[in-house]
Protein backbone atom coordinates (compact mmCIF):
# COMPACT_ATOMS: atom_id res chain seq x y z
CA UNK A 1 0.00 0.00 0.00
CA UNK A 2 1.37 3.35 -0.93
CA UNK A 3 0.74 6.49 1.42
CA UNK A 4 0.56 9.81 0.35
CA UNK A 5 -0.25 13.38 2.26
CA UNK A 6 -1.44 16.36 0.78
CA UNK A 7 -0.24 19.45 2.95
CA UNK A 8 -2.64 22.80 1.76
CA UNK A 9 -1.32 26.49 2.41
CA UNK A 10 -3.17 28.38 0.81
CA UNK A 11 -4.21 31.07 3.83
CA UNK A 12 -3.01 34.21 4.00
CA UNK A 13 -1.63 36.57 7.30
CA UNK A 14 -4.76 39.14 7.19
CA UNK A 15 -6.18 37.43 10.28
CA UNK A 16 -3.07 37.01 12.23
CA UNK A 17 -2.56 40.85 12.01
CA UNK A 18 0.56 39.86 9.75
CA UNK A 19 1.96 40.38 6.40
CA UNK A 20 3.70 37.17 6.34
CA UNK A 21 1.68 34.07 5.64
CA UNK A 22 0.43 31.98 8.43
CA UNK A 23 2.21 28.80 7.57
CA UNK A 24 5.19 30.49 6.92
CA UNK A 25 5.28 32.43 10.62
CA UNK A 26 7.97 31.30 13.51
CA UNK A 27 7.01 28.81 15.77
CA UNK A 28 9.89 28.14 18.08
CA UNK A 29 12.33 29.42 15.45
CA UNK A 30 11.23 27.69 12.28
CA UNK A 31 8.39 28.06 10.04
CA UNK A 32 5.11 26.72 11.28
CA UNK A 33 4.90 24.55 8.20
CA UNK A 34 7.76 23.21 9.02
CA UNK A 35 6.79 21.45 11.96
CA UNK A 36 3.37 20.41 9.95
CA UNK A 37 5.85 18.63 7.21
CA UNK A 38 7.92 17.05 9.42
CA UNK A 39 4.88 15.25 11.65
CA UNK A 40 3.73 13.46 8.81
CA UNK A 41 7.59 12.83 7.44
CA UNK A 42 8.04 11.08 11.33
CA UNK A 43 5.17 9.19 10.94
CA UNK A 44 5.72 4.84 10.66
CA UNK A 45 3.88 5.09 7.60
CA UNK A 46 6.60 7.87 5.83
CA UNK A 47 3.99 9.48 3.32
CA UNK A 48 4.96 10.73 -0.19
CA UNK A 49 4.50 14.76 0.58
CA UNK A 50 3.25 16.62 -1.30
CA UNK A 51 2.52 20.87 -0.60
CA UNK A 52 0.24 22.70 -1.90
CA UNK A 53 1.10 26.52 -2.18
CA UNK A 54 -0.12 30.05 -3.64
CA UNK A 55 2.41 30.25 -6.58
CA UNK A 56 3.59 33.40 -5.30
CA UNK A 57 4.55 31.80 -1.97
CA UNK A 58 6.77 28.93 -3.99
CA UNK A 59 10.23 30.99 -4.42
CA UNK A 60 9.58 32.40 -0.24
CA UNK A 61 9.31 28.69 0.81
CA UNK A 62 12.39 27.80 -1.10
CA UNK A 63 14.17 30.46 0.62
CA UNK A 64 12.66 29.53 4.03
CA UNK A 65 13.83 26.28 3.38
CA UNK A 66 17.53 26.70 2.48
CA UNK A 67 17.53 28.94 5.36
CA UNK A 68 16.44 26.81 7.89
CA UNK A 69 18.10 23.58 6.26
CA UNK A 70 15.06 21.95 5.82
CA UNK A 71 15.76 18.82 4.08
CA UNK A 72 12.50 16.56 3.86
CA UNK A 73 11.99 15.24 0.50
CA UNK A 74 8.26 16.69 -0.63
CA UNK A 75 6.49 18.08 -4.18
CA UNK A 76 5.44 21.92 -4.35
CA UNK A 77 2.17 22.22 -6.83
CA UNK A 78 0.29 24.96 -7.10
CA UNK A 79 -2.55 26.08 -5.43
CA UNK A 80 -6.13 27.02 -7.15
CA UNK A 81 -8.11 29.60 -6.21
CA UNK A 82 -10.28 28.27 -3.69
CA UNK A 83 -9.76 25.09 -1.35
CA UNK A 84 -11.59 22.44 -3.30
CA UNK A 85 -8.79 23.30 -6.42
CA UNK A 86 -5.80 23.09 -4.61
CA UNK A 87 -6.77 19.80 -3.06
CA UNK A 88 -7.78 18.67 -6.70
CA UNK A 89 -4.62 19.92 -8.25
CA UNK A 90 -2.43 17.95 -5.22
CA UNK A 91 -4.59 14.94 -5.91
CA UNK A 92 -3.65 15.20 -9.59
CA UNK A 93 0.09 14.93 -8.62
CA UNK A 94 -0.50 11.32 -7.37
CA UNK A 95 -0.79 8.72 -10.16
CA UNK A 96 -1.30 5.43 -8.30
CA UNK A 97 -3.60 4.27 -5.73
CA UNK A 98 -3.35 3.92 -2.01
CA UNK A 99 -4.20 5.67 0.93
CA UNK A 100 -4.04 10.17 0.79
CA UNK A 101 -4.12 12.06 3.87
CA UNK A 102 -5.17 15.93 3.28
CA UNK A 103 -4.12 18.18 6.21
CA UNK A 104 -3.93 21.99 6.82
CA UNK A 105 -0.67 23.60 6.80
CA UNK A 106 -1.43 25.36 9.79
CA UNK A 107 -2.21 22.61 12.17
CA UNK A 108 1.47 21.92 13.22
CA UNK A 109 0.48 20.15 16.53
CA UNK A 110 -0.61 16.82 14.95
CA UNK A 111 0.49 14.17 16.67
CA UNK A 112 2.01 10.43 15.64
CA UNK A 113 -0.95 8.78 17.16
CA UNK A 114 -3.94 10.05 15.05
CA UNK A 115 -1.71 10.45 11.79
CA UNK A 116 -1.83 6.53 12.54
CA UNK A 117 -4.96 6.24 13.70
CA UNK A 118 -6.57 8.13 10.45
CA UNK A 119 -4.31 6.68 8.03
CA UNK A 120 -5.25 2.60 9.58
CA UNK A 121 -9.38 3.83 9.89
CA UNK A 122 -8.89 4.93 6.37
CA UNK A 123 -7.36 2.10 4.58
CA UNK A 124 -10.08 -0.50 6.82
CA UNK A 125 -13.15 1.56 6.00
CA UNK A 126 -12.66 4.17 2.82
CA UNK A 127 -12.16 7.08 5.18
CA UNK A 128 -11.10 8.49 8.10
CA UNK A 129 -12.12 12.52 9.26
CA UNK A 130 -11.49 13.55 12.46
CA UNK A 131 -13.72 15.45 15.02
CA UNK A 132 -13.86 16.72 18.49
CA UNK A 133 -17.08 17.25 20.42
CA UNK A 134 -17.72 21.15 21.36
CA UNK A 135 -17.10 22.20 25.03
CA UNK A 136 -18.95 25.60 24.69
CA UNK A 137 -22.56 25.92 24.20
CA UNK A 138 -23.97 26.73 20.44
CA UNK A 139 -26.43 28.99 19.24
CA UNK A 140 -27.60 29.58 15.63
CA UNK A 141 -28.03 32.77 14.79
CA UNK A 142 -30.53 34.27 12.05
CA UNK A 143 -32.24 37.51 11.58
CA UNK A 144 -30.79 38.74 14.39
CA UNK A 145 -32.41 35.99 16.63
CA UNK A 146 -30.40 33.25 18.32
CA UNK A 147 -31.19 29.80 18.81
CA UNK A 148 -29.99 27.02 21.48
CA UNK A 149 -28.61 24.11 19.63
CA UNK A 150 -27.74 20.47 21.05
CA UNK A 151 -24.19 20.91 21.14
CA UNK A 152 -24.85 16.59 21.68
CA UNK A 153 -25.48 16.28 17.80
CA UNK A 154 -22.55 18.34 16.85
CA UNK A 155 -18.58 17.84 16.40
CA UNK A 156 -15.85 20.21 14.97
CA UNK A 157 -14.21 18.53 12.15
CA UNK A 158 -10.36 18.74 12.33
CA UNK A 159 -7.83 17.59 9.44
CA UNK A 160 -6.41 15.22 8.87
CA UNK A 161 -8.84 13.79 6.30
CA UNK A 162 -7.93 10.74 5.19
CA UNK A 163 -9.17 8.69 2.08
CA UNK A 164 -8.66 5.60 -0.46
CA UNK A 165 -7.62 7.74 -3.38
CA UNK A 166 -9.95 5.82 -5.96
CA UNK A 167 -12.93 7.69 -3.68
CA UNK A 168 -11.01 10.89 -3.19
CA UNK A 169 -10.49 10.93 -7.21
CA UNK A 170 -14.41 10.11 -7.76
CA UNK A 171 -15.34 12.76 -5.46
CA UNK A 172 -13.16 15.63 -7.17
CA UNK A 173 -14.41 14.82 -10.71
CA UNK A 174 -17.57 17.00 -9.34
CA UNK A 175 -17.69 20.81 -10.22
CA UNK A 176 -16.62 22.98 -7.63
CA UNK A 177 -19.31 24.44 -4.84
CA UNK A 178 -19.41 27.14 -2.55
CA UNK A 179 -20.79 24.44 0.05
CA UNK A 180 -17.88 22.29 -0.02
CA UNK A 181 -15.72 23.27 2.75
CA UNK A 182 -13.81 20.52 3.48
CA UNK A 183 -12.83 17.23 1.99
CA UNK A 184 -15.53 15.44 3.36
CA UNK A 185 -18.47 17.15 2.73
CA UNK A 186 -17.03 16.48 -1.43
CA UNK A 187 -16.76 12.80 -0.84
CA UNK A 188 -20.11 13.02 1.01
CA UNK A 189 -21.74 14.81 -2.29
CA UNK A 190 -20.55 12.23 -4.24
CA UNK A 191 -22.28 9.47 -2.33
CA UNK A 192 -19.64 8.08 0.24
CA UNK A 193 -20.70 7.38 3.81
CA UNK A 194 -18.11 9.62 6.23
CA UNK A 195 -16.08 7.89 8.85
CA UNK A 196 -15.65 9.70 11.89
CA UNK A 197 -12.80 9.41 14.02
CA UNK A 198 -11.59 11.23 17.87
CA UNK A 199 -9.07 14.18 17.06
CA UNK A 200 -7.24 16.20 18.99
CA UNK A 201 -7.84 19.61 21.73
CA UNK A 202 -4.30 19.92 20.90
CA UNK A 203 -4.15 19.94 17.18
CA UNK A 204 -5.23 23.62 17.06
CA UNK A 205 -5.45 25.35 13.18
CA UNK A 206 -3.89 28.91 13.48
CA UNK A 207 -5.49 31.51 12.75
CA UNK A 208 -5.97 34.40 15.01
CA UNK A 209 -2.43 35.49 17.18
CA UNK A 210 -3.17 33.74 20.41
CA UNK A 211 -3.33 30.36 18.63
CA UNK A 212 0.47 30.75 17.61
CA UNK A 213 1.58 31.60 21.46
CA UNK A 214 -1.12 28.74 22.46
CA UNK A 215 1.20 26.32 19.74
CA UNK A 216 4.05 27.97 21.28
CA UNK A 217 3.26 26.31 24.59
CA UNK A 218 1.91 23.61 23.87
CA UNK A 219 5.33 22.27 22.05
CA UNK A 220 7.31 22.89 25.30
Amino acid sequence: MKYYAIIVGGGSGKRMQNSVAKQFLLLKDKPVLMHTISAFHNSIFNPQIILVLNADLHQQWEVLCFKHNFNIPHLIIRGGEQRFHSVRNGLMAIKDDGIVAIHDAVRPIVSNKLITNAYEVAEQRGNAVTCIKPSDSVRKVKDKESKIINRDELVLIQTPQTFEISQLRTAYQQHYKPKFTDDASVVEKAGFKINLIEGERNNIKITYPEDLELAGFLLK
